[in-house]
């Protein structure tokens, strides 16, 4: 009994500790139990508080949403409206515009017109919204609403549906039955439609008919001032050359003072009637933008000198020096007008001249190679005359301009040699400058592009080289100095100025030793001729080369055998070359036997002039020249003689009777290409001096033109030039050509 209490006890002691064990255990489970529903719970919680920001964010989004939508429709509202006010306003300019304006779709149908579109056919047929391009052509062909100008409408149906299917459309003009004008402009668009705009131009075709009318009136008037201006020219100049050329001749007769001063003052008044003749020439040619140039291979350095020599007399007669400067490194050959650039040249030189009262006139050359065959020309003209105010530089290139002050009142001239000298350098591209001191002389240049008419380095052939080495140079002017030392200095030679005959002699004296002197003429003290007879009295025997603006002075004084040469001032750098190789290397006569020179006959000359105070003009001018002289009257004339006598040469005067110049010249040259005879030099003599004149006179078929009143030097060049070698020299050495 005892044993199974003990038992019990054991026994539900045990069952306790297990209960107790089973507690703790479930304890356990619980708490983790517990804690997975807390995490599960708080999950929850996460959740729910996430699902509500959600709500909220979706919430704000969808209110957000309704605001945007509730914004773009009422942007949507007001793109609509502000489309139909374009629209609306864009309608309302085309229907504003008196031009019709239509668009067609990809199918050529009408989508939109305007009014004025529309009003086109009114009273004529229907045209809506929907019509093909095609029917409207077909039913404006079919009621004759455009003049067709007698073709078939069917005709110009297919050209007008030819048209419209080009990619560019050009615009056409089409004049209605009721005489109005209409343009039409068509342009494919980028969505291929169609756009039309109509344009009724009645009013600018008749504006246009009467700028045609007036044009035609403006050019006949044009036309009529050339023929009076030519006419005029002519006109002036055939009785011009009567007193011109009289006095000319009358200058070179034994005359008393009084008589050589009335001839002169004729003589001068003239030309100086033709010179304004020549402006006023120029200058209308200008205006009317008919002045051509023409270019051609020239000597530019030649232009220059033979200017110089042109206006020596006047110089000659105010004491004045005239001075050449041209760069010695520089082309002389170039391409341009040389009628044009003497004319400029001839103006700056002679209007430096004209205002100089005392001094020297210089003319520079320089030039720059711009590598491409042409030369970048600086030609300067300066002076030392009465020089231009600061305030009046500009107004000496105006038309018909001269400074006015007391200084330069006494000259007289149109005022239009510097605005004609200006307009033909910028014809050729160039500029025209001037810088002046009142008081102290005038500096006018130019600049232009010209391109060289001569190869690189050329040489004509084997010549003599210059073996001098030392040169003494004489001039009382420094500028001339200069200007020579620099053209020896190239040549090789050492070079010793003086500026006076005393102060050579000095040098002389003092044992220099020369191989050419080269001396002024005109000097102060001791002039050139005098120095030379000096020189020979020491015992001095260089060669001496004179520079005179006389030669036929030096050439009759008793010392010309004692000189070298005589150079006329300007000298010429090729003149100048020459006689420095003869001096090196003197030329050794070589003696020909009378037997072997044939019998020289004269040279026979043919001059047809209608005039009789101009072939005594004429006859005048050559009494001295060794020629067989025969006149003919008119041009059938000259024909008639020119076949029996077979001149050397034949001087043409244009305008005659019965048969022009110009057309006798065509009948010769006709003869001598019919019969091959050898080409007679015709040289033609005419008044007319107009544009245009020269073209046609030497297509003619004449060789070369003078320009009436006629030069006595000119007509003596053309003889001397055309002299065969089977006659006798016509003109005498000594004439000055």
């Amino acid at each position: 009994m005892q044993v199974s209490i003990a038992d019990k006890l054991a026994q539900e002691r045990r069952a306790r500790l297990a209960a107790e064990r089973l507690l703790e255990q479930k304890k356990v489970e619980l708490f983790a139990a517990n804690q997975k529903l807390a995490l599960h719970a708080r999950s929850l919680s996460d959740q729910i508080v996430e699902q509500r920001h959600g709500l909220e964010r979706a919430r704000a989004q969808a209110e957000s949403l309704a605001g945007e939508n509730h914004r773009v429709r009422d942007d949507l509202e007001l793109a609509n409206s502000a489309v139909q006010i374009a629209q609306r306003r864009l309608w309302e300019a085309l229907e504003t515009i008196r031009d019709g304006f239509a668009v067609f779709d990809a199918n050529l149908r009408l989508v939109a017109a305007n009014r004025s579109y529309l009003g086109f056919f009114d009273g004529q047929v229907a045209v809506t919204a929907g019509v093909s391009y095609d029917a409207v052509l077909k039913i404006v062909a079919e009621h004759g609403m455009f003049d067709l100008d007698g073709r078939d409408p069917l005709d110009w149906h297919h050209e007008m549906v030819a048209r419209i299917r080009r990619a560019k459309i050009e615009p056409q003009v089409l004049r209605l039955t009721g005489g109005r004008y209409l343009r039409l402009i068509d342009r494919w668009g980028d969505d291929g439609d169609l756009v039309c705009l109509v344009q009724d131009i009645t009013k600018t075709m008749a504006r246009e008919a009467e700028l045609d009318e007036a044009r035609a009136r403006a050019e006949a008037a044009n036309r009529a001032k050339s023929a009076f201006l030519a006419n005029m020219s002519h006109e002036i100049r055939t009785p011009m050359n009567g007193v011109v050329g009289m006095a000319d001749l009358l200058c070179e007769t034994e005359l008393t003072e009084d008589q050589r001063l009335y001839t002169e003052t004729i003589k001068s008044s003239g030309e100086a009637l033709l010179k304004i003749i020549n402006e006023v020439l120029d200058y209308s040619k200008i205006e009317a933008d008919r002045l051509r140039l023409y270019p051609e291979v020239f000597d530019l350095e030649r232009c220059l000198h033979e200017i110089m020599v042109l206006l020596g007399p006047s110089a000659k007669d105010k004491g004045l020096k005239l001075l050449v400067d041209y760069d010695m490194f520089l082309p002389t050959r170039f391409l341009a007008d040389p009628g044009r650039m003497r004319q400029v040249m001839t103006n700056l030189i002679g209007n430096a001249v004209k205002f100089t009262p005392a001094g020297h006139v210089l003319a520079r050359v320089v030039g720059i190679d711009r590598g491409d065959g042409h030369f970048d020309l600086h030609v300067t003209v300066e002076d030392t005359g009465i020089g231009i105010a600061p305030e009046h530089i500009e107004h000496v290139f105006g038309e018909f301009n001269q400074v006015e002050s007391e200084s330069n009142r006494k000259f007289e001239g149109t005022g239009l040699g510097l605005a004609i000298s200006r307009q033909l350098v910028e014809l050729m591209g160039g500029t025209v400058w001037v810088d002046s001191e009142l008081g102290q002389g005038s500096c006018f240049g130019f600049k232009v592009t010209l391109a060289v008419a001569e190869p690189r380095d050329a040489v004509p052939g084997p010549t003599p080289p210059i073996t001098l080495k030392a040169a003494l140079v004489i001039d009382d002017l420094m500028v001339n100095r200069v200007i020579l030392e620099r053209q020896l200095q190239t040549f090789g030679l050492a070079v010793t100025l003086c500026r006076s005959g005393a102060e050579a002699l000095a040098a002389l004296d003092a044992g220099a030793r020369f191989d050419v002197v080269l001396t002024d003429h005109q000097m102060p003290d001791m002039d050139g001729l005098q120095l030379v007879l000096r020189m020979r009295e020491m015992g001095q025997e260089a060669p001496v080369l004179l520079l005179t603006s006389n030669p036929d002075e030096a050439a009759q004084s008793a010392l010309r055998g004692a000189l070298a040469g005589v150079l006329e001032k300007p000298v010429l750098r090729s003149e100048l070359f020459r006689n420095l190789q003869q001096i090196s290397q003197p030329v050794v006569a070589v003696p020909v036997s009378a037997e072997a020179v044939p019998a020289l006959r004269q040279m026979r000359v043919l001059a047809a002039e209608d005039n009789r105070t101009n072939q005594l003009v004429f006859r005048k001018m050559v009494k001295d020249y060794d020629i067989d002289l025969q006149f003919a009257d008119n041009g059938r004339e000259a024909v008639a003689m020119w076949q029996d006598l077979r001149p050397d040469l034949v001087f043409m005067d244009i305008s005659m009777p019965e048969m022009d110049g110009r057309e006798a010249t065509r009948q010769i040259r006709d003869c001598e290409q019919l019969h091959g005879l050898p080409r007679t030099p015709i040289v033609a003599l005419t008044a007319h001096a107009m544009e245009g004149d020269a073209v046609s006179i030497l297509a003619a078929g004449i060789d070369h033109y003078l320009t009436k009143p006629l030069k006595k030097t000119a007509i003596a060049e053309h003889i001397r030039s055309h002299c065969p070698g089977t006659a006798r020299p016509a003109v005498p050495v000594a004439e000055p050509a």
